[in-house]
């Protein structure tokens, strides 16, 4: 079994940093940590104009939480450091003074619809469907909600998160605006963003960056925002609803 990472590779100015874990992409708060430290690294690099966000693997985009950690939380402030893993790495790609492309390739779950709608322009496979599951087990998408519903709107992100049960095709996720371009295969994904991210390699870095700020204005309260929400999450997640619902997954 391929051992977890996070990793950053320059190629023709354009940073590719991928992640991986094993249980489906799912991220821990170590690999949210790495992931986080990394895309600061590379909005920092001046041999980096544009960056793609990717897993690796062939099927899941990101499964969101890691499942283990999340049973074993048993006090507020495990559970809000828990959640603020996710809230670090938005808050990472919202700063960020460059443009981040998404590919993402398969599903994706929870925290991982957070990663996709982080991104500035996202494209997927037709097999990229999304969910927002954290119903199912008591709490709600409270830290990723304001990146998801930014791109989504209101009505798409209460959309899915009440129907928690239920995928949402990648078709549907371009009509509402979390994808630019929906993709038959793999290849034709990873060709069409090689081309857009080395085109835009060849723009101006600075009216990049300030087109970045300017399409990320009203989010400057985000860093206390998001560990607000992650707050509520860490409470929700120690109520007897939650504990129950969580053995039944044991």
């Amino acid at each position: 079994m391929m051992e977890e990472y996070v990793k950053l590779k320059n190629k023709n100015g354009v940073g590719y940093i991928e992640f991986f874990h094993p249980a489906q992409n799912s991220l821990p708060g170590n690999l949210l940590s790495e992931l986080a430290r990394t895309i600061y690294a590379a909005g920092e690099d001046e041999h980096i104009k544009v960056i793609v966000l990717q897993s690796g693997g062939d099927r899941t985009f990101c499964a969101g939480a890691s499942f283990n950690e999340l049973v074993d939380i048993n006090d507020e402030e495990t559970g809000k450091i828990f959640f603020s893993g996710f809230a670090n790495v938005i808050n990472a790609m919202r700063k960020c003074p460059k443009f981040i492309i998404g590919r993402i390739h398969g599903k994706t779950v929870g925290g991982g619809v957070g990663l996709a709608s982080a991104t500035d322009y996202c494209m997927a496979t037709k097999y990229a469907e999304i969910k927002l599951s954290e119903l199912n087990v008591g709490i709600g998408p409270f830290v990723v909600g304001p990146a998801v519903q930014r791109k989504l709107g209101l009505s798409g992100m209460s959309q899915i998160a009440m129907d928690a049960n239920t995928f949402y095709t990648a078709e549907w996720a371009r009509q509402k605006g979390l994808y630019t371009h929906v993709f038959d295969t793999v290849e034709e994904l990873d060709d069409a963003i090689k081309t857009f991210a080395e085109n835009m390699c060849s723009y101006n870095p600075k009216a990049m960056s300030e087109m970045k700020t300017m399409f990320w204005r009203g989010t400057e309260d985000w860093d206390q925002l998001l560990l607000q929400r992650a707050k509520i999450s860490g409470r929700l997640v120690l109520s007897e609803f939650t504990k129950e619902k969580l053995k039944e997954y044991e």
